[in-house]
């Protein structure tokens, strides 16, 4: 990897812990739909259009509209900063939909009704599509912070099995470690502490974020 994205790489990583993390919360707690995951949710609207109760339609609709704009936003981004600088100002904008993804979680009181949650998943989804738009520009290869299938792909289809070398096997593994990592402990915060506290954990991540993306990483970073 070049050394002007040296540092950028991590804070990739860091991002893809956080989206495990939020797809925990709206798979686990908001009616079985996706945030990040939008490969998943066009096949839940085939599974509604057929008849499956499990699946919420309007849920599903709204996460896809919410991302679609997040990442229309994040394209917008995208055409202003570049690189670390980018990553800053994307996770500034998180950072405040995520807290108020938080404030209407608490206003429920542990009971998120038809319009809470779809608040809710709206304003996650719109995180989500604005990361996804600015890792998308970043370009850093097999690190998108929300698409995993084609990083798994690669890892098998340029593996020695496969006649290849392994290239940025690392990176891949490390991609894939990271979501796992997030949906893990999203999936334990949901399961024995709530939604809340799974959210205030995602918070937590993208001040962290922020603060390497703004402090730790020298402009010298930037692509």
């Amino acid at each position: 990897m070049p050394a002007t994205i040296g540092t950028l790489p991590y804070l990739l990583l860091l991002l893809t812990v956080v989206a495990g993390a939020v797809d925990a919360v709206s798979f686990l707690s908001l009616g079985h739909v996706f945030v990040v995951n939008m490969t998943g949710n066009i096949v839940f609207l085939g599974f509604a259009a057929a008849g499956v109760t499990e699946i919420s339609l309007t849920a599903t609709l709204v996460a896809l509209g919410a991302f679609l704009c997040g990442s229309v936003l994040g394209g917008r981004l995208a055409l202003r900063f570049t690189g670390a600088r980018l990553v800053t100002i994307a996770t500034v904008v998180k950072i405040a939909l995520i807290a108020a993804a938080l404030v209407v979680v608490a206003a429920s009181h542990g009971a998120i009704a038809t319009a809470h949650r779809d608040a809710v998943i709206a304003l996650l989804a719109f995180a989500m599509g604005t990361q996804n738009a600015s890792a998308r520009r970043i370009g850093i290869p097999d690190l998108t912070t929300t698409v995993l299938t084609m990083t798994l792909t690669a890892i098998a289809a340029d593996s020695t099995l496969a006649g290849g070398t392994n290239p940025r096997w690392t990176w891949r593994a490390l991609s894939i470690g990271s979501m796992l990592v997030g949906a893990f402990a999203g999936g334990l915060c949901v399961l024995h502490q709530g939604v809340a506290v799974a959210l205030g954990l995602v918070l937590v991540l993208l001040v962290i974020t922020g603060l390497l993306a703004r402090f730790a990483f020298r402009p010298t970073a930037d692509v």
